[in-house]
């Protein structure tokens, strides 16, 4: 069989497959025409056009051979007769063919039509769904649009409520702040006002005392030149001129030790140290008390202490800040102290204005003065610091000579004085920084305190 006859035969079973059961191929769910007769009819002809000129069948034999023989003459002689005929059968049969396939193609349209026709259906039943709620719809989103608009009429509310609360409150707060700030302000005002006047009192008062002191000095220097003047000479009992007495020095005293030793606030301040020493003891004799500082420095901590001085002017001063303080050389003065009746003694920058001589007497009367545990300081300056003799020492011509602590510490353990204690005081390196420079060794061993203090307690 060849492949086009193949091939038309399938095209044949596929269109009568498609003509039989149309609505298969589509999905279509309606009825649509039966086109199979119309096949059946075109295959009965098709079947009879393919019979012409055939010669039905018999028995073999002669009879049959010359009658079959008979049929083939006559087809063949009529043949020119009958084939118009079949030309117009076949023609028919085409026609009906293509009818059918009209027909198969229609059915197929008819199907699609019916898809879009459902398709349509099921959009008109949502829309009359949608029509038949649309009432409905439509009041419940009247009513929650309604309800959308009253809570955001109630937001906005609230929220207007809250700025305006919120205004108040920064409002109220700036306000309170402003007032704070203003009150500080005024206080602070008022508090500075204050200190720049307490200062200015302050001020004015420190300006009086220095004016009062140079007042003071200028006329204790007038005072000297008028002592310094010759007076004549007046008879004595023996009917001879006795000499008038001399001032041992030819200035002021009072305003060297102010220059050259310091103030009274830096003396008090470095005689601070003293003070774990003699709290809680009675009885305190300052030998040379001076201006006073250590006697200042003992009333602050409650300890009883009085002093002594040469000077007339500092037994003065002392007296005016209410220290009890006279004017005795402090050999007398120890000597007529009972035994054993001092607490502690200070002695500060005073030995080295003692003879060499004098000083182990001056060191034992002081320890005999003691009490059992006294306590006795002497301060002096440093003759380990070779600084000392480049700046302080022999600027007051009155300095003997320096003393070693060693040899004081020796005069105070012959008298009976134990637990000594040597503290160097004031680095030279503070008032002289270019000592920095020096190794530091060397710098502590030969450029240490400028002053030193032993301090011990009677055994």
């Amino acid at each position: 069989m060849e492949s086009a006859e193949l091939i038309a035969i399938i095209r044949e079973v596929r269109d009568r497959v498609r003509a039989r059961n149309p609505e298969t191929s589509a999905g279509a769910s309606i009825a649509l025409p039966d086109t199979m007769p119309l096949v059946h009819a075109r295959d009965a002809a098709l079947g009879k056009v393919a019979a012409i000129g055939t010669v039905n069948p018999r028995q073999g034999g002669i009879v049959n051979s010359l009658v079959q023989g008979w049929k083939k003459f006559v087809a063949r002689v009529l043949d020119w007769h009958v084939r118009e005929q079949v030309e117009f059968n076949r023609r028919v049969l085409s026609c009906v063919d293509a009818t059918a396939e009209a027909l198969n193609d229609n059915n197929r349209a008819l199907v699609e039509l019916a898809g879009r026709i459902e398709t349509i259906r099921q959009v008109s039943e949502e829309l009359k769904d949608i029509r038949n709620h649309w009432a409905e719809w439509r009041m419940e989103w009247e009513r929650k649009l309604a309800h959308n608009e009253m809570q955001f009429l109630r937001s906005v509310a609230e929220l207007e409520g809250s700025f305006q609360h919120r205004v108040t409150t920064m409002d109220t707060n700036y306000r309170d702040n402003l007032r704070g700030q203003h009150a500080e302000f005024m206080a602070a005002m008022e508090r500075h006002g204050t200190e720049i006047q307490q200062r200015l009192w302050a001020d004015m008062e420190r300006i009086r005392g220095e004016y009062e002191r140079v007042i003071y000095s200028e006329l204790r220097m007038i005072r000297q030149r008028a002592m310094l003047q010759p007076q004549p000479p007046l008879p004595d009992g023996r009917g001879s001129v006795a000499a008038p007495k001399q001032q041992e020095l030819g200035f002021d005293y009072g305003r060297f030790a102010e220059r050259f030793r310091g103030t009274e606030e830096y003396v008090k301040a470095e005689q601070a140290f003293y003070e774990p020493y003699f709290r809680g003891r009675q009885n305190v004799l300052d030998l040379g008390c001076g201006r006073g500082e250590f006697l200042e420095r003992m009333r602050s901590i409650g300890v009883g202490a009085r002093g002594i001085d040469l000077g007339e002017e500092s037994i003065a001063l002392c007296r005016a800040k209410g220290l009890e303080a006279e004017e005795a050389d402090l050999f007398e003065y120890l000597g007529n102290l009972p035994e054993a009746s001092l607490g502690g003694i200070f002695c500060s920058q005073v030995v080295e204005h003692i003879p060499v001589e004098r000083l182990p007497e001056m060191i034992k009367l002081a320890a005999s003065r003691l009490e059992r545990n006294g306590v006795i300081a002497i301060e002096t300056p440093n003759p380990e610091c070779l600084a000392i003799f480049a700046t302080h020492f022999y600027l007051d011509p009155t300095h003997q000579r320096p003393v070693p602590h060693p040899l004081l510490a020796f005069y105070l353990e012959e008298f009976g004085v134990g637990n000594i204690e040597v503290r160097r005081l004031s680095p030279a390196v503070e008032s002289m920084p270019s000592l920095r420079s020096l190794p530091e060794d060397f710098r502590e061993a030969f450029f240490g305190g400028l002053d030193y203090a032993v301090i011990g307690k009677k055994l």
